[in-house]
């Protein structure tokens, strides 16, 4: 396959695109189409001044990528943390393609950020900053076109002002232009919770596949307890499992007997972080991972299951609520393993643009749906993806990865050479 220069050159970049490059070697797919897909359409990179409560004026980089829109407008999240680069993002962008043609979703893949700290930001900091990369990234944003949602280091507030600076850009209200906003601007029901909730109804599907019955007697572990891991840890509590840990950035905590949402919650809403929580034993981040469970949740960072301890897991159930959690050489190990059953990030952790999409639909025709109506929707969308793809993993005699990314290629590969190359 040709290969192009790469100015978003990265390890988590080449890892995805050199995934994409191995499936798409197993589908056979039109060289054109593989010419494109294996980069961006369109890349921007730009310098973000923003004042600080000092006076002070501080500089920081954004970026906003987006991969593909053949089947509907970008859509992909930002992130406010020190490391994003333009490797990262692309990389993102790439999986948020997938997730949205593995879905059956008529969105494409898009992902941004800002590389900076939010956390010593104040309110007024956080928000000069994420109006002016606003202001910076207007033309390549909108409803019809990109549409923006909450990652890592931001959340609906952060949403909140880029739909405002948005609308009094174009002088009237555009709450579509953005999704996961607080409710009383346009904001879904279940939107918050969605990429957690989704991550447990593929963890259903699975069970089911592998005959494992989701009771008390099932041990979880979830490395990142936040937005994602956090409702991923609730709901399988509430449908009988036991917890038994979870971790954030300051490390994890650890309890044989199981934890509990409230009470962890309680704590992080009083302290922060987890560190010394008095319900368990503290662990580190790494030791989580090869904790003995029968399912693990690696909902924080990518690339944390690795080479050096993909031999360790002691798990029946990977569900990736993370996004690219595992690398390459470790995916290799785990599948020459063959005693646990991976649901990839790019299926497990999609329910975040699964219900992204009703907020959007529900913004454009200003109609809104109940919640449990939403839930329900997102139920049988994800349920009927995960189908798909373990039919796909089962009739091509592949992994779980291998068939959601066969799913995703086939399908914009069909509607690309439907529509054809212009001029």
């Amino acid at each position: 396959m040709k290969k192009t220069n790469n100015e978003w050159d990265g390890p988590f970049f080449k890892e995805t695109q050199s995934t994409f490059e191995r499936v798409a070697k197993a589908i056979s797919l039109d060289e054109n189409i593989a010419l494109r897909l294996r980069v961006p359409e369109r890349a921007l990179i730009v310098s973000v001044p923003f004042r600080m409560d000092s006076g002070k004026v501080e500089l920081v980089t954004g970026y906003r990528v987006q991969h593909n829109d053949t089947l509907g407008p970008y859509k992909g999240g930002l992130r406010y943390h020190p490391h994003v680069n333009l490797g990262e993002v692309a990389a993102l962008a790439m999986m948020m393609t997938w997730k949205s043609a593995i879905i059956g979703l008529p969105l494409g893949g898009a992902k941004g950020g800002v590389a900076i700290d939010p956390i010593p930001l104040s309110r007024q900091e956080l928000q000069r900053l994420t109006r002016r990369f606003t202001i910076e990234i207007l033309n390549f944003i909108g409803p019809d076109s990109d549409v923006p949602a909450p990652d890592m280091g931001t959340n609906e507030q952060v949403m909140a002002w880029i739909m405002d600076t948005y609308s009094q850009q174009k002088g009237h209200s555009v709450p579509g232009v953005v999704t996961g906003k607080p409710i009383d601007i346009g904001g879904s029901l279940g939107r918050k919770e969605a990429p957690g909730r989704g991550v447990v109804y593929t963890i259903i599907s699975a069970a089911e596949k592998i005959k494992m019955r989701l009771d008390s007697k099932i041990r979880v572990a979830v490395q990142g307890f936040g937005q994602v891991g956090a409702a991923a840890a609730r709901k399988m509590e509430k449908i009988g499992c036991k917890v038994v840990a979870v971790s954030d950035v300051s490390g994890g905590v650890y309890n044989a007997n199981g934890l509990r949402y409230d009470s962890m919650m309680a704590y992080l809403a009083q302290n922060k972080v987890l560190r010394g929580y008095p319900e368990g034993d503290f662990i580190t981040n790494e030791q989580l991972l090869e904790i003995d469970c029968d399912v693990l949740i690696p909902a924080a960072i990518e690339r944390v299951i690795h080479k050096d301890n993909a031999r360790k897991l002691k798990c029946k159930i990977l569900a990736e609520g993370a996004n690219g959690p595992t690398t390459n050489e470790a995916d290799h190990i785990i599948r020459d393993r063959g005693d646990i059953f991976v649901v990839p990030d790019v299926l497990a952790n999609a329910g975040g643009v699964v219900v992204s999409y009703f907020e959007w639909v529900q913004d454009l025709q200003n109609l809104f749906w109940k919640e449990k109506e939403i839930n329900h929707r997102l139920w049988e969308m994800m349920s009927d993806a995960f189908e798909k793809v373990y039919t796909t993993s089962q009739k091509e005699k592949v992994d779980m990865r291998t068939a959601a990314l066969m799913v995703a290629i086939r399908k914009i590969s069909t509607s690309m050479l439907t529509r054809g190359l212009y001029p």
